[in-house]
């Protein structure tokens, strides 16, 4: 009875201290959190008045316009990539790329419908509207309206965040400090020439502007008035929206009269190493190595003199297709061949109904970017040109392990997977 009563009494006193512990931990967190965010905020402030006020005064901002744009604005800490004040970046544990996760995920029913679907309906709805676009820009409407579908669900999304909170932020404290300083400036020229308000800056996490997901500088670049009203509206104007598009594409070389490419059969005889940009053949030269259309027709007549490439995304692993330098247009506006590939598979579904590939998204494993990089790094170091070791696996990278699998013997199937990473470690 004493021994219990004494372990008893120990054992309250140990959870009466460790109570007590926990509380003081707790308090000093919540104290130390505010005092963090608000140490951040003073250099937040500080900056702007010393650092990027001064730049922005040169660049002909005016002071109304600078104080009315960071009005009552503090650095938002849940923003991705930021590095605190005094802190070094760290590098991610996780580094998931759609790129090289599942490329069939990418194209999954229900979100390549909610585009065709869309823009059909879209399509009948804005056909006036298309119709002088396309006559103005030589951009076909499925294309564009597969674009808008793409970025904001033809302008469904919302854009909550303020564009000066965001970029001002990033611009602070990301990763990328220089890329977005330059975005908060050309942000602040948009308001200072009248070409938005600052309460119409709105803007997703990223500080992409309104419904075609512009950054700043590409507003300045490409945005378009269409419907008239003096200034180009990207948030809420439909006919500027699908004409900024349009004019995003023609300056990034859009060529009139031509698609964005067919999906095909490569025989085994053409090796998947001939794939990229640079290494274009006339459309006639492809189909005389064998390479056919999925649907048997022959290559259009006005094609066959005109230069193509081969694009094998996921190398054997995955569907083939000749593309039209209309192809890398539509990478300008987002880096990823799956992204364009989805623009001209949404486009083909608006124009002329659902279909699916007719090749197969084959299992092409689960790698981690850090994988992708090891990889690439090994092939640098023997040789091959891989673009860079970023961990993307892009043309070079895919062309590059064909190669390296043809010269070891090995068939051909340029992509990463998990025993070519393990062999050329």
């Amino acid at each position: 009875m004493s021994g219990r009563t004494e372990g008893g009494a120990i054992e309250r006193v140990h959870r009466r201290f460790s109570f007590v512990f926990f509380l003081a931990t707790l308090v000093g967190l919540f104290l130390a959190l505010p005092a963090s965010a608000a140490y951040v905020d003073d250099q937040f402030q500080a900056w702007l008045q010393t650092d990027l006020w001064p730049e922005a005064k040169s660049k002909g901002i005016s002071k109304k316009t600078f104080d009315a744009a960071f009005l009552g604005v503090k650095p938002n800490l849940k923003l991705p990539d930021l590095v605190m004040p005094g802190e070094k970046p760290a590098t991610p544990q996780k580094q998931h790329q759609a790129e090289f996760g599942a490329p069939a995920n990418y194209f999954a029913e229900k979100i390549v419908r909610a585009v065709t679907l869309g823009g059909r309906t879209r399509e009948s709805a804005n056909s006036r509207v298309l119709g002088l676009i396309e006559k103005r820009y030589g951009v076909p409407g499925d294309i564009v309206l597969a674009i808008w579908g793409r970025e904001t669900g033809f302008g469904a999304a919302k854009m909550p965040y303020d564009a000066f909170e965001v970029l001002g932020t990033d611009a602070f404290m990301s990763t990328k400090k220089d890329f977005f300083r330059t975005e908060v400036l050309a942000a602040l020229e948009i308001v200072e020439r009248g070409l938005a308000p600052v309460n119409a800056m709105k803007s997703s996490w990223a500080g992409a502007l309104g419904q075609p997901q512009f950054m700043p500088t590409s507003f300045l670049k490409h945005a378009v008035d269409f419907d008239g009203d003096g200034r180009p509206d990207i948030w809420n104007s439909t006919p500027d929206v699908l004409a900024s598009i349009a004019n995003y594409l023609v300056h990034y070389g859009w060529v009139r009269g031509r698609g964005w490419g067919f999906e095909v059969t490569v025989p085994e005889s053409v090796s998947c190493s001939l794939e990229g940009p640079d290494q274009g053949k006339r459309i006639s030269q492809w189909a005389a190595m064998g390479i056919k259309r999925v649907d048997g027709k022959p290559f259009p007549a006005s094609e066959l003199k005109a230069e193509g490439f081969l694009l094998m995304p996921a190398g054997r692993s995955g569907p083939a297709f000749i593309v039209t330098p209309n192809f890398y247009v539509l990478k300008e506006y987002n880096t990823s061949d799956l992204y364009a590939l989805f623009i001209g598979h949404g486009a083909d579904g608006i124009a002329h109904g659902d279909q699916n590939f007719s090749g197969s998204w084959g299992p092409v494993g689960d790698l981690h970017r850090s994988d992708i990089a090891a990889l690439q790094r090994a092939l640098e170091a023997k040789g091959y040109d891989v673009g860079s070791a970023d961990g993307l696996p892009g043309f070079k990278t895919r062309r590059s392990i064909g190669k390296w699998q043809t010269e070891n013997g090995e068939p051909a199937t340029c992509f990463p997977d998990a025993g070519l990473v393990a062999a050329l470690k």
